[in-house]
């Protein structure tokens, strides 16, 4: 049996209090959790505002290629058919591809128009995404009639298309992916829209049959057929 004395004890004491060899393992251990909960924090924030602009550039992009689209016909008004606008969705799968566009997310192209009394019209309308998600501007059809339906768009920054022509208006929904454990942005919805008029004069009588359908009833990432 080891016995310590008084002074044996203090000066055992003595010499722990001086000992720092353990300080710095100490302190990185309460350290770490902080320092490692920030820099998933700045990670996820850094994602998001790289995912917004992202979902910003492809609302920009596939409003932009779809104000183009239709057949090469001088003579003629453009006609666009099914499958230019396919093609148009294609480009937003290629622009997407790194945040998964249709799997997380879903676009909507819209064609505003006026109608026979001179109001707006949603012509026809056109989606492709797995996102369970519909305009929150209006469907196909809307407006058909009358002169109630204001345009697309937010109260204040109304869209509406002039007589003749016609608004290519993109809406991009995503549901955000955070890539930490902790999970502080996951599934926050990104939304963000974009206008453009048609660039060349076009046949506005109709969205022409030929190539696969984006239908806006039906929810899937896939190409359509």
């Amino acid at each position: 049996m080891i016995r310590i004395t008084g002074n044996r004890l203090r000066s055992l004491a003595h010499r722990f209090a001086g000992d720092t060899s353990g300080l710095a393992l100490v302190e990185f251990a309460f350290s770490a959790p902080l320092v490692l909960g920030m820099g998933m924090m700045g990670a996820d924030t850094a994602l998001m505002v790289v995912t917004h602009m992202q979902v910003s550039q492809v609302a920009m992009q596939v409003a932009d290629n779809a104000s183009r689209i239709g057949d090469a016909n001088t003579l003629a008004a453009r006609m666009v058919y099914e499958r230019d606008v396919a093609d148009t969705l294609i480009g937003a799968e290629q622009l997407g591809a790194n945040i998964g566009i249709f799997q997380r997310g879903r676009v909507i192209i819209s064609s505003l128009q006026r109608n026979a009394s001179g109001g707006q019209w949603i012509k026809w309308q056109r989606c492709r995404g797995a996102k369970q998600y519909n305009s929150s501007f209006g469907v196909e059809g809307a407006g058909a009639t009358g002169t109630t339906f204001p345009g697309m768009g937010v109260s204040g920054r109304m869209i509406t298309a002039a007589a003749g022509t016609a608004v290519m208006f993109v809406e991009v929904a995503y549901d955000f992916d955070s890539v930490t454990p902790l999970n502080l942005f996951d599934n926050q919805q990104i939304v963000y829209t974009a206008a453009f008029n048609v660039r060349d004069n076009r046949d506005l009588n109709s969205l022409f049959t030929g190539g696969p359908v984006a239908r806006c009833n039906t929810y899937s990432a896939a190409r359509p057929t």
